[in-house]
């Protein structure tokens, strides 16, 4: 009786063990942090916007004859547009990757790695079809690269750190978990988002998403909610990345297979 007695205690102690440790937090995410953060960039980008503007104080409607015959009367103005996001770098080289609404019909782009050191970049190649963009920054300095982790490894509960320049701030660090998987919301043609409620905001496209060990699992994509983080944000699977950024490296563009069709009676 005192045998089984023991028994049970003993397997109670170890459920108990194994309850905390699978609730409890990690300790702290400085030392994660503090090693990934040089590697993580902020980007802003200068566009030159050309808009018309009509002299008259009425405008005609659509199609009449006399909106051509007024047109060179216009005068088009230029002014200056500026917008902000992220990115990491994945080769000491200076290969940056960005989600590519970040730097679209960009004039000039600007990198800042750690903080404080400026540099100019070059687009290596985009794909708008799954918003993922590489960049080179035109430098010959050594910078601190990371690297892709196995996002089909990643579960739903995971443990998740998000760094990036929310609203032009720089260096922010957010945590949070994989809340979902395999999400789609209409915004490319190739979605399968991962959802996390780590805190992701304006400034944060194209930021890394990193697992427990340092290794990039996501890029910071989209958030649901248009005033900011409502803890609903979603990022590119690495794996999914990872493809169309050897591509756009090797090639400049990305090659997909294509499927010709004709129809007939």
């Amino acid at each position: 009786m005192k045998k089984i007695k023991i028994f049970f205690l003993t397997l109670l102690v170890i459920n108990f063990s194994s309850f905390v440790s699978a609730q409890n937090a990690p300790e702290s995410f400085a030392d994660l942090a503090e090693r990934l953060m040089p590697s993580v960039v902020n980007i802003s980008t200068t566009q030159t916007i050309v808009t018309n503007v009509n002299p008259f104080p009425f405008q005609f409607p659509p199609g009449s004859p006399f909106e051509d015959m007024f047109k060179e009367f216009s005068t088009p103005q230029k002014r200056k547009a500026s917008a902000l996001g992220s990115g990491f770098i994945i080769d000491a080289k200076g290969i940056v990757v960005t989600n590519n609404h970040v730097i679209q019909g960009a004039d000039d782009i600007l990198i800042r790695v750690e903080g404080d050191k400026e540099y100019k970049a070059k687009i290596i190649g985009a794909d708008p079809l799954s918003d993922i963009a590489v960049l080179e920054i035109q430098s010959k300095d050594q910078f601190v690269a990371v690297k892709f982790g196995n996002s089909d490894k990643a579960r739903i509960g995971d443990w998740v750190i998000a760094i990036g320049n929310p609203f032009g701030l720089g260096g922010t660090v957010t945590s949070g978990i994989i809340s979902a998987r395999n999400r789609s919301l209409g915004l490319s043609r190739y979605e399968d988002y991962i959802q996390t409620d780590a805190s992701i905001n304006v400034g944060n496209s194209g930021g890394p998403l990193f697992d427990m060990n340092g290794n990039v699992i996501g890029i910071n994509t989209a958030i649901l909610g248009q005033s900011g983080s409502i803890g609903i944000g979603f990022s590119i699977p690495s794996n999914s990345a990872k493809k169309v950024i050897d591509q756009l490296i090797e090639f400049g563009e990305t090659k997909r297979g294509w499927l010709g069709v004709r129809i007939q009676k």
